[in-house]
């Protein structure tokens, strides 16, 4: 029972993560975990 929780809290928080993604990418971010990610003109974000 145990091994079936923590699976689904895993199963909960890969989904939550691939979500932001999605919604980010959506947003019209193209480095996601850049701070500027809006303001780029470029695909090189941290160059």
């Amino acid at each position: 029972m145990k091994d079936l929780i923590v699976i689904l809290i895993l199963v909960i928080i890969v989904a939550l993560a691939a979500l932001y993604i999605i919604k980010r990418k959506k947003a019209g971010d193209k480095c996601i975990g850049c701070p500027y990610a809006k303001e780029c003109k470029k695909n090189s974000c941290g160059k």
